[in-house]
């Protein structure tokens, strides 16, 4: 019986002082100090621009892959009719295709060499260099804001950390202010502590999610760029043999 009693008083504790505290987001903003509050405030903002990068690149991705599937059997047949000027045109139809940032380049300094049915080497070498800037350029274009992602994945975490802690501290400060160990003395600085790694968990795990998905998304681009000049290098080869027969 004394333990049923002991029991029973001790569950009406925890729950007379979990509804004098309250784990609402509200109240728990409330009881936060301006340390703990400062470091919700800089997990939003990371939380806000990884967001941004997400749909930013979400669209970018988005756009080139459609275009890509339009550009390439277009501009494909253009070159196999041997007409450059309709291929530059299809390209700069397609601005957002990663392929077409990539061939534009190319075809154009081809054609600003080619003064003579017979094509020499040193504009196969010209134009598999402009291939190459473009790649280059393409790919950081690509990459804008994803790194980003990787940082706040990385530092969100050690953010929640640092409001862990302070959340400890401000929890010490209450039992050392209430000269008390009670579940009210120490309640709100736990709170503290909780939501701020939650929140820094909340932020990062999306981030590294999104980083990931995104890296694999370039490396596929690049692997279709470095195709798609190697093929146009192949064309530019065979069109100068069939120049010299």
């Amino acid at each position: 019986m004394l333990g049923v009693n002991l029991f029973t008083l001790s569950l009406w504790f925890f729950q007379e002082g979990e509804a004098q505290i309250g784990f609402d987001p509200v109240t728990m903003w409330r009881a936060m100090a301006w340390p703990a509050r400062s470091v919700v405030i800089v997990l939003f903002i990371m939380s806000c621009w990884s967001i941004g990068v997400m749909i930013d690149r979400w669209i970018a991705f988005s756009a080139a892959r459609k275009q890509s599937r339009l550009f390439a059997p277009a501009v494909a047949g253009a070159l196999k009719d041997g007409k450059i000027d309709e291929a530059i045109s299809i390209a700069e139809q397609n601005k957002r295709s990663h392929l077409a940032k990539v061939v534009t380049a190319g075809l154009q300094e081809f054609q600003a060499h080619q003064a003579s049915a017979e094509i020499s080497g040193e504009t196969i070498e010209s134009s598999k260099r402009a291939l190459e800037r473009a790649s280059a350029i393409v790919h950081a274009e690509l990459k804008r804001g994803v790194s980003s992602l990787a940082t706040t994945g990385s530092t969100a975490p050690f953010v929640g950390l640092f409001g862990t802690v302070l959340g400890i501290i401000n929890a010490f400060k209450g039992i050392a202010g209430a000269k008390s160990t009670g579940l009210a003395a120490v309640a709100g600085g736990i709170s503290e502590a909780l939501v701020t790694t939650a929140v820094g968990l909340f932020v990062a795990v999306p981030a590294v999610w999104a980083y990931n998905y995104f890296a694999g998304k370039i490396e596929s681009f690049d692997v279709e760029m470095d195709n798609s000049s190697s093929e146009l290098i192949d064309y530019f080869i065979k069109r100068s043999s069939r120049g010299k027969k």
